[in-house]
């Protein structure tokens, strides 16, 4: 199967399930960063912000990923990641569990924050 050139075609391919989850974690980024432009990265979808990655984000068998791209958000959110947490850079939400949108919207608001303290410098 070829791999997706869009982030339209990725969510077409998925599981109705699975569709709705990742539907409902594009749908929590969109709200933090309106401004952000999705496309496909490393076979995923992923939104940039002003030409800078801002995260990636993945839907698998019984969980879904959002990758921050940030060792700095990953440190600085600490303890409330650490039930997420799988791995480097990797947060990992059990599809049979209601996505944390609270926390979701916490991580995309810190990389918007990194991504412009990194403009400023």
């Amino acid at each position: 199967m070829a791999a997706p050139t869009s982030v339209d075609e990725y969510m077409a391919l998925l599981p109705d399930a699975s569709r709705a989850a990742m539907e409902k974690l594009r749908t929590t980024i969109k709200s933090v960063a309106p401004d952000a432009t999705e496309t496909i990265s490393y076979r995923m979808p992923a939104f940039k912000h002003r030409g800078r990655i801002l995260v990636y984000y993945a839907a698998f068998k019984d969980h879904y990923s959002l990758y921050p791209a940030s060792n700095a958000v990953m440190d600085a959110l600490g303890e409330e990641l650490t039930p997420y947490v799988s791995g480097k850079g990797t947060i990992r939400f059990d599809a049979d569990k209601p996505l944390p949108i609270a926390l979701v919207k916490k991580i995309v608001q810190a990389r918007l924050e990194e991504n412009a303290a990194r403009r400023r410098r």
